[in-house]
């Protein structure tokens, strides 16, 4: 089961507290997560990603085992330690302003 950290306002809005956990198919990749994690909340489709463009949202970054992934492609496998649950995907909100 993969584990993903979603921001405050997307677990509100997805009704869930703490941790999601998801049955991803091999290879996991950040779509494949993301895919997943839609099929299982659909409230949440269109607000991590556009849903026509697929493109991440400006405000939203992914974190995986403390690397910032947000720019980087989003079929790249996803590490062992993701994977196998052992650490997870975390889904963070960006700050702006001044």
């Amino acid at each position: 089961m993969i584990r993903v950290v979603l921001p405050a306002h997307l677990r509100t809005l997805a009704r869930v507290n703490g941790e999601v956990f998801l049955a991803v198919p091999d290879p996991v990749t950040i779509r494949r997560v993301l895919d997943a994690l839609e099929a299982q909340f659909p409230m949440l489709l269109g607000t991590i990603r556009d849903a026509v463009t697929g493109q991440r949202r400006p405000f939203l970054r992914f974190f995986v085992c403390a690397e910032d992934w947000s720019h980087g492609a989003e079929d790249r496998p996803l590490p062992a330690a993701i994977c196998t649950g052992q650490e997870p995907l975390i889904i963070l909100g960006a700050i702006a302003g001044g």
